[in-house]
Parts: C-alpha cells; structure tokens; sequence
C-alpha cells in the first residue's frame, strides 16, 4: 500500500500517523516498532511535549498563583523533676506533701497530655478571638514530640513574618491560660472535696471535747493524770499511815512500861510534876512532912487519946487540907484522883516522871494524827473507787479528742499544703524557644516544587525511552529464555 505523502511549500513534514489506526493490530501497539526506525520519533516527541505541558504547567501556575506562607517556630520544655514538702505540728501533728515526677508515670505521658491540649479546639478558640480572626481561618499548629525528651516543638503559619508570630505568642497565650484555670479549677475541686471530710473531722473534736468538759464537772476530774497522782497519793498516805501506826504502838507499850514502873497515869504524873514545881504546894508538903513526924514521935512516946497525940493529928490534917485545897485549885482535880495523887516530893522520879508525860503527850499527839490521817485515808479510798470508772472513761476520750485533734491539724495542714503543689496533675511547663519571626516563606516551597517537576519530567523521559525499545526487550525475552537451574544437570545425564 503507497505511504501517504504530506508536503507544504516544498518541505516535507514529519508524518505523525504513517498507518491508519483501524489497519494497527494490537501486536503492533504492543511490540512497538524497529530501533532504527525515525519515522516513530515525531510521535515521541509530541507525546513528550504533552507530558511535559502536563507536568510544568500546574507547577508554574502553582508558583505564580499561591500565596506566599510564613511559618513560625517555638518550643516548650517540661522539667523532670519532682517537688515535696513536710509540715510539723508540735503535739498535733504532721503534714506532708509530695508531688512525683511528671515523667515517672509511664502509663501518662504529660507531653502527649499537652500536645492534645495545644491542639484543642477551645484553646484554638481563644487564640482567635486574641488575633479578632474566626477560628478556621487561624489555623491549626503542627506539634511534634522529641522522643526521648521533655521537648515539645511547635509550628504555625501566617500571611506574614509578623502575623506568625503573632499567632505564635496567641496560642502560647491561650494555652498558659488553659493550664492555669485547670490548675486552679483542680485547686477548687480538692478544697470542695475535703471541706465535708474537714467539717466532719471538727464536728468530731467538738463532741469529744463536749464530752469531756461535761465528766470533768461532774466528776471534778481533770485529767487521767490527776486521777493517778490521786492514787499515788492514797497509795503515799496508806503507807504512811502504816508507819504512823507502828511508831504509836511503839510509843504505847513505852508509855504502858513506865506507867507500870510508877505506879501512876501520866495525867497524874503531869499534875505532881506541876504541883512540886509551886513554891506554896512544896512549902504545905515539907510541913505536912513535920506534921507527921510530930505524930509519929507522938504516938511513940503516948497513947492515942494524949492531947498531943491528938494535937499532932489535928496539925497533919489541917495541913493536909491545905495541901489538897492548892492542889485541886492548881490541877482542878477530883478528890478521889487527889487520893491517888502522890504528894510528897518526887525527887529522883522527877526525870521518870517527866519521861511519862513526855511519852504520853507524843503518844496521844500520834493518835490524833493516826485518826486524822485514817479519816483522809478512808475518804481518798472512797474518792479512788468512785473515779475509778469516769478516769477511764476520761483517759479514753482524751485520747481520742488528741487522736481526732490530730487527724483535723493534719487535714487542715494537708489542704493548706497541698494549694502548693498546683503542679500534681498538669506539670510546669516553660517557653524554651519564643515565636520565631521567620524571614523566608515556607509555602510554596519553590526548590521542591521544581525538583518535584524535574522528577517527574524524568520519569516521563525514561518510561518513553523503555517505549522505544520494548520490541527489542520483547524479542530477546522470547528467544532468549532463562535456563532452569537444573539444566546442566539433566544435560550431564
């Protein structure tokens, strides 16, 4: 079949169709034509024209149209450590407070907890409304964690170098202020949630210190420590009271011995002691003394009827009388105990005598203090046995007021401390690096965009080339084949 012949002016162009489609058999789409054959390169290069018009052309009206982006940077930084305080109460209590490392929880990770909060849609919000832009048109901010660390980078773009880093510090902004009502939000909800536990826990010191005002005037009881020092005191005055019994017993039997001795009692004793110590008294017995010296010369020398005899008598009892008159105006004795009242001078039973007073009067002073101190004894017995219950009743509320007074000091120590720790459930965060105030565009990215095309131009270029040449690549395929690894072998047989 003659070829079809294309000419203008004397030239001839390039034939871009040498075969009518209906006439092309698929093989011959698929197997392409010879290497050396020139009259497949028009086509070739038109459907590289359009490939590349199809690649260049999005990208230059790209580069030409959009606008120009700037893209700020900031970092933040949390601090790993940890914080603890403790509060001593003299004899109330202790108080502490300890806040664990942000990082030492690995089922948390504060720095995911915050890469969402950056991302919020509030806070997003609140930057908006700081730039008086809507939301969507504010955009959002690219976070990025470093692993291994307590970094936290953050990117956000704008029309302008300023305008980024505008909305840099606005969300900054916003999310310090997120951060710090949540702190102070969780302030408020531990107050609130411990304000009934601390109510409950003064209500129970109230009553326990009702309780005991209330037995303490009953009972006159002040406290457990004051009911035993009363028992170390009953305790102090039996034994003294013991002693007191065995000294008086002695003092007894010596009085009983003397009284023996002298055939007298000590009162009497007392009164001769006293009598022979007034001058009129010994006067009266000296002469009572010659008196009956007289009557006994009397009676010797006459009978008993003689005048003198009977003078003598007369002279002895009147003497006599008077004697008894002193006496009983001196000791106010009866007559019968002046009968039995010696009256003659004592003279070396003076010191026995006065030994018998001497005694008597300790031995009646230790009586008096031995029933004295009996009665005290009996009544701090009674009062020991009537306080037994209420002291134990006492010392089990006083305790438990200390323990309830302790448990409240505590409480009210923990939440006063605890206002410290505001870093417990959202860690401290700092501004490691401020918004940058970028000096290029990052979109478009120019360089990228051309590499971009470059690549794809390439791509295009190389699957052309393997166009080209497939019918070669096809044949040496199909006359070439791979030998099987185990020809050689089949061949040796």
């Amino acid at each position: 079949m003659p070829r079809p012949n294309f000419k203008l002016n004397q030239f001839s162009l390039p034939r871009l169709v040498r075969v009518p489609l209906r006439q092309l058999s698929p093989a011959r789409l698929l197997c392409g034509g010879r290497l050396n054959d020139t009259g497949r390169l028009p086509r070739y290069v038109g459907l590289f024209a359009i490939g590349v018009l199809c690649i260049w052309a999005p990208i230059v009206s790209y580069l030409q149209t959009a606008p120009l982006k700037y893209t700020s940077t900031m970092s933040l930084i949390l601090p790993g450590s940890g914080a603890s305080a403790s509060v001593n109460l003299d004899r109330i209590g202790q108080a502490s407070s300890f806040a664990n490392s942000a990082f030492s929880n690995n089922a948390v990770s504060p720095t995911e907890t915050y890469k969402r909060l950056l991302g919020a849609g509030r806070i997003l919000d609140t930057a908006a409304g700081a730039m008086h832009m809507k939301t969507r048109d504010f955009g959002k901010a690219r976070i990025e964690l470093v692993d291994q660390t307590s970094l936290i980078h953050i990117s956000i773009t704008g029309n302008s170098p300023e305008d980024a880093q505008r909305r840099g510090a606005a969300l900054l902004d916003a999310f310090f202020s997120e951060i710090e009502a949540l702190r102070n939000d969780e302030v408020v909800t531990r107050e609130d949630s411990g304000r009934d536990a601390i109510e409950e826990y003064r209500q129970s010191v109230l009553s326990t210190r009702n309780e005991i005002s209330r037995l303490q005037r009953e009972t006159g009881l002040i406290s457990a420590a004051q009911y035993h020092e009363l028992v170390s005191e009953t305790d102090g005055q039996a034994q003294a009271l013991a002693e007191l019994a065995i000294e008086l017993e002695e003092k007894t039997e010596a009085v009983s011995a003397l009284k023996i001795t002298l055939g007298t009692e000590p009162h009497l004793a007392a009164a001769a002691l006293r009598l022979h110590a007034d001058t009129e008294f010994t006067t009266l017995t000296e002469q009572m003394s010659v008196q009956a010296a007289a009557l006994s010369m009397a009676r010797g020398r006459y009978g008993n009827k003689h005048p003198e005899v009977l003078a003598a008598e007369t002279g002895q009892r009147a003497t006599k009388h008077e004697a008894f008159n002193r006496a009983h105006a001196l000791t106010g004795l009866k007559a019968s105990e002046l009968e039995d009242l010696d009256l003659s001078h004592v003279g070396s039973r003076a010191g026995l005598l006065s030994d018998l007073v001497t005694l008597e009067a300790e031995r009646a002073g230790l009586a008096a203090e031995y029933q004295a101190m009996s009665v005290r004894l009996q009544a701090a017995e009674a009062r020991k046995l009537s306080l037994i219950e209420p002291a134990a009743k006492l010392e089990d509320l006083q305790r438990d007021f200390a323990v309830a007074e302790a448990v409240f000091a505590s409480a009210m120590a923990r939440t006063q401390t605890s206002k410290t720790d505001v870093y417990a459930s959202y860690p401290l965060v700092q501004v490691l690096e401020d918004p940058s105030l970028p000096t290029d565009p990052s979109s478009p990215k120019r360089l990228l965009a051309v590499a971009a095309g470059c690549a794809a131009t390439f791509c295009f270029l190389l699957g052309l080339l393997l166009g080209w040449l497939r019918k070669s690549l096809i044949s040496r395929l199909l006359h070439n084949p791979v030998q099987p690894i185990h020809a050689p072998l089949m061949a040796a047989e």
